[in-house]
């Protein structure tokens, strides 16, 4: 929560003056998103005003911006499909079957909030720190790039008045922050454009050619509950959705975070957001939305429009409802020209541009990593694109460090010592093992463990099984520098454990 009380005079006014020109980029993108999924446009605003609102006031950073996105409308399009298909085996159709189908997605949007709040209270939003750099830069460059991409549809039969005001939105994008930072740069380019437009009666496309937002003028989104809501064979229908929904939403919203902190230099908090993200989720299934989760372009023009604090993005989601409750007239007006040069600049400045420089230095397979999530990204989808990521770079750290090796000496004719160098665990069992010579070497063998750390059980049970052979063999082996908790799993191992001073204190990761 934020206490205006708290505010300076500046910082009132940039995150005002910043959440009114997310307001305004925000409704394209809810109408667009709306689209993919087949329901109607009011739906995605409610989405952008509820999730926004809720995520502004609870969410783990400051000024990120939440509301209806593409990764999780399409997700949704499959649900919405299936549910069409269903009702009209019942004999719905028209108003009626579009009704039904908002019943089910608003469903979904309760389910993955819950499941999003469990996450947070769970703790887990921790695990995005396992998401590796180059895996994040990936992101970044791929999100950056679809940002682009997704503007080229509003090119369609546009004639040079598009180009126009495409370059001079960027133009007044670009030089602008250079001369002054008082006014939003955004917003000097969507009143300055909009007015020239207007007067000089250029013929270019509108909000209002997007979709007729004057049906909704002084409709607000009012509580209602979802007949689906305790329906079983509507929640196994939903239930399959609702889960990647949810996870997509999570892996977005606590990347754009990690974005942020990076832009900013503070650190938010992701189990916050988890839970934020997902009361806002839970919130709009009582409110007529859909799921959703945190915007990384509009968080950026946020950002670098100059709001910082949560004032900016519940200005941002209070604004968009403001708008179009009661200024839709003004707001179709709007060229959308104005708005995709915007974007394109939000493109720009998303991408990390400085990777190219990383490139050249990071190991090739860092490389391979941050290239092939930046493609996922672009073709296929973001969640799979991060999950791939970070199998990959788990992969590539298991194979580096799959190596374990001994230094081994004599101490007298009976007794041999092996000093162990590097992490014992599933991967490095094999190297392991070629370490040893249980047939040749002496009848009392020393492991040091001292410069070693027995990672995980399969490394328990490689020593386990090692002791066991030299035991066949009527040899005894002495286990020297292991932590407490692997001296405790090491059950069957029929040797001798020393106490030592300076014995380490680390865990083993079990398999259950």
């Amino acid at each position: 929560m934020f206490n205006i009380k708290n505010y300076k005079t500046d910082d009132i006014k940039n995150d005002i003056l910043s959440g009114l020109v997310v307001a305004v980029a925000l409704v394209p993108e809810a109408i667009a998103f709306s689209f993919i999924v087949g329901i109607n446009p009011i739906v995605g605003l409610y989405t952008a005003f509820i999730l926004g609102l809720v995520t502004s006031l609870l969410g783990g950073k400051p000024g990120m911006i939440s509301g209806a996105t593409g990764s999780v409308a399409v997700v949704l399009v499959g649900l919405a499909l299936e549910a069409t298909h269903y009702l009209q085996t019942q004999g719905l159709k028209g108003d009626e079957l579009a009704l039904g189908v908002l019943q089910y997605i608003v469903l979904s949007a309760i389910i993955a909030g819950i499941i999003q709040m469990l996450f947070g209270f769970l703790k887990f939003g921790k695990f995005i720190r396992l998401v590796p750099l180059p895996a994040i830069y990936g992101f970044v460059n791929g999100l950056a790039i679809v940002i682009a991409l997704a503007q080229l549809k509003f090119f369609k039969g546009e004639g040079w008045q598009m180009y126009l005001l495409v370059a001079a939105s960027m133009a007044i994008m670009y030089f602008v922050p250079r001369l002054t930072k008082a006014i939003p740069a955004g917003l000097i380019a969507i009143v300055s454009l909009t007015l020239f437009v207007f007067f000089t009666g250029l013929e270019t496309k509108t909000i209002g050619d997007l979709a007729n937002l004057s049906q909704f003028k002084g409709q607000l989104p009012h509580f209602s509950i979802p007949d689906t809501l305790f329906n079983l064979d509507a929640i196994k229908m939903v239930l399959p959705y609702a889960i990647i929904a949810a996870l997509v939403g999570l892996i977005e919203s606590l990347l754009t975070l990690a974005v942020l902190d990076e832009l900013s230099g503070t650190r938010g908090s992701g189990n916050k957001e988890c839970i934020a993200l997902g009361a806002g989720n839970f919130a709009c299934g009582f409110f007529g939305g859909m799921p959703g989760c945190a915007m990384i372009g509009q968080s950026i023009i946020n950002y670098t429009s100059g709001g910082l604090g949560r004032l900016s993005s519940f200005t941002a989601a209070v604004g968009l409802m403001a708008l179009v409750a009661f200024f839709t007239n003004t707001l179709q007006l709007i060229p959308v020209g104005v708005l995709v040069g915007i974007m394109f600049m939000v493109s720009i400045g998303t991408f990390e541009w400085s990777s190219f420089g990383h490139l050249k230095k990071m190991p090739k397979e860092d490389a391979f990593v941050m290239v092939a999530v930046t493609i996922i990204t672009i073709f296929f989808d973001l969640a799979v694109a991060v999950i791939i990521g970070v199998i990959i770079s788990a992969l590539v750290f298991a194979w580096k460090h799959a190596k374990i090796y001994a230094n081994s000496r004599q101490l007298g004719q009976n007794a041999k010592l092996y000093e162990l160098h590097g992490p014992l665990f599933f991967a490095s069992v094999q190297s392991f093992n070629d370490v040893f010579d249980p047939k040749e070497d002496p009848k009392y063998i020393i492991i040091d463990f001292k410069d070693a750390r027995v990672m995980d059980s399969s490394g328990v049970e490689a020593i386990e099984k090692l002791t066991q052979k030299y035991e066949k063999l009527g040899k005894k082996v002495t286990l020297r520098h292991l932590s407490q908790d692997c001296k405790a799993t090491l059950k069957r191992a029929n040797a001798n454990i020393t106490e030592e001073p300076d014995d380490p204190d680390y865990k083993v990761a079990r398999d259950y």
